[in-house]
């Protein structure tokens, strides 16, 4: 138990409830789906919510059952019940960092850019903080303020119902032929829908993954594993899930680039917790051997070959090469590493204000 994370949990109700509402064709908020997700991240000793609950009674039930604490905002002649919901809010995460030590993680349930103050502040005071934000009522300053943002619609449990449009009635006895149209355009509408978000890009996330790799493995001496690799990625992109992509579990997807040569594991030091690293052979000894050939045909031509354009060059031979894939930042990059490896030469020249390349010799 010592090693879990203590999590405080902070609802702006309104925020939150009213956005789900507005984006998911009038369907009340679930509460179960976000303690689902925290309790897979540590242990939730504080649960609070913010609101003026006549507003909400049927959801303080649902809320109680859930062991949330209530927190009353009434609403008071010439001031403004939101602003007093924040304020109150936001005072309480402060005071609660303060006081309870031990808790280490801070869950803002919210989409409202005023409280990237709290979310800075929070982080100063060295608490890891979570956002949660239904995605069409999100402000964009928000996520990137966060330690990682959850998207209450991607959440395991969320039903995201599509709007359907209304469906035409013909006002009078119509004719067969508009009978028929106004059957088919049911038909249609009673249709499952399809997904309302593709998987994402399968090569940005080898290029994402491999490119985090490298820099992790440049800027330390340590080992690169599963765990510190995921929580980089969520430093670059605290929206990122690999659910989006398609996978159930980091480990899931890590296997994934492993059987496609992007990365490769090793035992580590903890059971669950792989080492990665990139491949040193296969495909970038691919690359080079590419580069390498391309050089030597282009300069059998016409003498040393300039950078700029030679990727496109190599793209024509091999339509799928990419140096980020192999966890290179840029073209240069790639092309300094295969001079290094002896594969080709690599010069600037003042003359052609450009780097040049000619084929290794002997």
């Amino acid at each position: 138990m010592d090693q879990e994370d203590r999590i405080a949990l902070f609802l702006d109700y309104e925020n939150l409830a009213l956005g789900a509402r507005d984006h998911h064709g009038g369907r009340a908020f679930d509460f179960r789906p976000i303690a689902d997700a925290l309790a897979e991240r540590g242990r939730v000793v504080v649960r609070r919510a913010y609101a003026d609950w006549s507003y909400f009674d049927e959801d303080r039930r649902m809320l109680t059952r859930s062991h949330v604490e209530l927190i009353e905002i009434p609403q008071r002649m010439g001031a403004s019940r939101k602003n007093a919901a924040d304020i109150k809010m936001a005072v309480d995460a402060v005071e609660l960092a303060f006081e309870r030590g031990y808790i280490s993680t801070f869950v803002i349930c919210t989409g409202d850019s005023d409280f990237t103050p709290l979310v800075h502040k929070l982080r100063e005071l060295n608490k890891r903080v979570i956002g949660v934000g239904v995605e069409k009522s999100t402000s964009a300053l928000l996520p990137p303020a966060c330690d990682e943002f959850l998207y209450y619609d991607r959440l395991e449990g969320v039903d995201v119902l599509p709007v359907r449009a209304r469906r035409a009635r013909p006002a009078r006895a119509a004719e067969p032929q508009q009978v028929e149209a106004v059957e088919q355009e049911q038909a249609e509408a009673d249709r499952p829908p399809a997904a309302e978000e593709p998987v994402r890009d399968a090569d940005a996330l080898a290029v994402l993954v491999a490119q985090t790799v490298a820099g992790l493995q440049g800027s330390s001496d340590g080992e690169v594993t599963a765990s510190r690799l995921k929580r980089t990625l969520l430093r670059k992109d605290p929206t990122f899930s690999e659910s989006d992509y398609g996978f159930r579990t980091f480990g899931e997807l890590l296997r994934h680039l492993a059987g496609h040569n992007v990365v490769e594991l090793a035992e580590g030091p903890a059971k669950g917790d792989p080492e990665v690293s990139l491949p040193e052979h296969g495909d970038q000894e691919l690359a080079f051997a590419l580069l390498r050939g391309v050089v030597a045909e282009l300069a059998g031509s016409g003498g040393p070959v300039a950078l700029s354009g030679l990727k496109n060059q190599l793209r024509r031979a091999r339509p799928e090469f990419s140096e980020k894939k192999l966890g290179y930042r840029s073209f240069l990059q790639f092309c300094k590493a295969a001079a290094t490896a002896n594969e080709v030469a690599l010069a600037w020249s003042a003359e052609a204000d450009d780097y040049l390349l000619t084929p290794r010799q002997g």
